[in-house]
């Protein structure tokens, strides 16, 4: 059993990378703006944190410099923003903690980046897989739980249990490729309702193209 999901898992790839590319659609330049962009993204469309960072990136390029300004004003410089006042508070105290820590560096584990305000391990894999191009773990949004259920290579309703399953039958080195891919391939095709199965190109490998 276990064998014939590895090989699915691998022509699952195989396919998705022939239609998405290997990345975020979240915008950045290096592994801070990675973080930072990761933390506003959270309850928020990639769309609209792309929309922030384009002119907070400007502003504030080093943990340094978010640390410099009252908290007040980078609320007001984030308030078009889900949760804004939450992420600010987060964004303020990872910095504070990259500067005290890392020399404001970036971390590249997933125990270090977890430290930090508003990085859990969804994050952390994110992060380290494309920004550093670790493959450390397997990041489970809600779109890799789904498509991944529905292709039948989890049962599992917890986002460890899921991440568990996943990275079991993945070879190591595909782990934040198929991340990434599944998020896509959920975003856009394999949507929670409505799944378009006409333009899926797993819809023959799919046990739930009837649903």
């Amino acid at each position: 059993m276990q064998e014939d999901k590895s090989k699915l898992v691998i022509e699952i790839i195989r396919r998705l990378e022939r239609v998405y590319p290997n990345k975020l659609e979240l915008h950045f330049n290096n592994p801070f703006e990675l973080l930072i962009a990761v933390i506003l993204s959270a309850q928020t469309t990639d769309a609209k944190v792309n929309e922030i960072t384009s002119t907070l990136f400007k502003k504030y390029s080093t943990p340094e410099d978010f640390l410099k300004v009252p908290i007040e004003e980078l609320e007001r410089d984030i308030s078009s923003i889900n949760y804004y006042r939450k992420k600010a508070k987060f964004i303020k105290g990872a910095c504070q903690i990259l500067v005290e820590k890392y020399s404001g560096e970036v971390p590249k584990s997933i125990e270090e980046l977890t430290e930090l305000p508003g990085i859990g391990r969804k994050s952390a894999n994110m992060i380290l897989y494309n920004a550093f191009g670790i493959n450390e773990g397997i990041a489970v949004d809600t779109h890799v739980a789904r498509v991944s259920k529905r292709l039948g290579l989890t049962d599992q309703e917890k986002p460890e249990k899921i991440e568990e399953d996943l990275m079991r039958i993945t070879p190591k080195e595909e782990w934040g490729k198929l991340s990434n891919l599944l998020i896509l391939h959920g975003r856009y095709i394999c949507t929670a309702k409505n799944p378009k199965h006409k333009e899926c190109v797993l819809y023959d490998l799919c046990p739930s193209r009837d649903l």
